[in-house]
């Protein structure tokens, strides 16, 4: 900058001598490039949760089959569960579906006595696979649990009124042809089902994407033989959980049950109402009974609500380690405190979900 100041001033004076007047535009310094001052690090953006969905669980039983014994036939207590499991969105659309059946049949004489081995476990159809022998007469070739899964990823993206709207005959099998490819057993009692479970749905902690299982335990072990002073008692005895999961870890669960009884006394005649409703332990709530003899006051679907969310956020492992007491109610404290009755069936129920 010294040099040019006196370079222009040089100028200036020799033109000076020469009587000319001379405008000379001097340029503006130029500034010196500031250095930037850094700016602090942008943190990445925030990974948002995922969206939270509504985990249902819904059981419809039926022992509408069960018939007499007869001098040419033994006797027939069928219970006929429906079960379905959901997620759902605020939205009411249905994220996932999952479906399944248990069909119980205990077999009694005309003397009252059941003819069944009570000890044996009852599997339901989804676990019975191709055992359960539909594909072998299915016009289409498909076995129940395959046609059940069909009708489940059909209903999701759809809502409610959406599902409630799917053609059905008076037998109540789809006729639309994008589901009679592969669905032809009936379908209406499944329909209702679904409708159901998502009328049930709650937020628990379930987030869209988590992967949602259907599991069932069920027994018969409570039937007994008709005598001369009390009726029989034909009980498939079924347990049933809903669960969300993320990898392994427990986002949410569901748990319900039903005792689908059937009487019949010592000729062998079935003497309940088979057209009466079968309500679940969590549809009949208070009337079920238990608070009133519960140590803890509390009735059984509120400890098995107890149960659900104490294992919410446990993994698969960590769940079924929870210490379990010879006669198996909780022996942790604090799961104690919400829960004395039995836990076995439910711990079950977690097991299988991760199998």
């Amino acid at each position: 900058m010294l040099a040019l100041l006196l370079t222009l001033t040089l100028a200036l004076g020799l033109l000076a001598g020469c009587g000319t007047t001379v405008v000379v535009a001097v340029p503006a310094p130029t500034p010196e490039a500031e250095t930037p001052t850094p700016s602090p690090e942008t943190p990445p953006a925030a990974v948002p949760g995922g969206v939270p969905v509504k985990t249902g669980l819904a059981l419809l039983t039926s022992v509408s089959s069960s018939k007499d014994a007869t001098a040419d036939a033994d006797g027939l207590a069928q219970a006929d569960i429906t079960v379905v499991a959901v997620t759902v969105g605020d939205d009411g659309i249905i994220y996932d579906c999952v479906i399944d059946s248990i069909q119980s049949k205990l077999n009694f004489d005309t003397s009252g006595a059941l003819l069944s081995d009570l000890t044996l476990t009852i599997p339901s159809k989804n676990e019975l696979g191709a055992d359960y022998g539909m594909g072998k007469i299915s016009s289409i070739g498909r076995e129940w649990n395959e046609q059940a899964q069909s009708l489940a990823d059909y209903v999701v993206g759809k809502t409610i009124p959406e599902v409630k709207g799917i053609s059905i005959s008076e037998e109540g099998k789809p006729t639309g042809a994008d589901l009679t490819a592969s669905v032809t057993m009936s379908i209406g009692g499944y329909i209702s089902a679904i409708e159901q479970a998502a009328a049930n749905a709650s937020h628990l902690g379930a987030s869209k994407g988590d992967r949602l299982v259907l599991t069932t335990t069920t027994n018969a072990a409570k039937s007994t033989d008709a005598t001369s002073d009390a009726d029989g008692l034909a009980q498939a005895y079924a347990t049933v959980g809903a669960l969300t999961l993320s990898g392994d870890t427990i986002t949410s669960m569901v748990i319900d049950a039903v005792q689908a009884n059937v009487n019949f006394n010592a000729a062998g005649t079935i003497t309940t109402d088979l057209s009466a409703a079968q309500p679940s332990k969590n549809e009949l709530g208070a009337d079920y009974g238990m608070g009133k003899v519960s140590s803890i006051g509390k009735e059984w679907d509120e400890q098995a609500a107890a149960f659900a969310s104490y294992v919410t956020g446990k993994t698969v492992a960590e769940a079924t380690g929870i210490a379990v007491t010879e006669e198996g109610n909780a022996g942790d404290a604090d799961l104690a405190a919400s829960v004395t009755i039995g836990v076995g069936d439910f711990l079950t129920l977690v097991e299988k979900a991760g199998a």
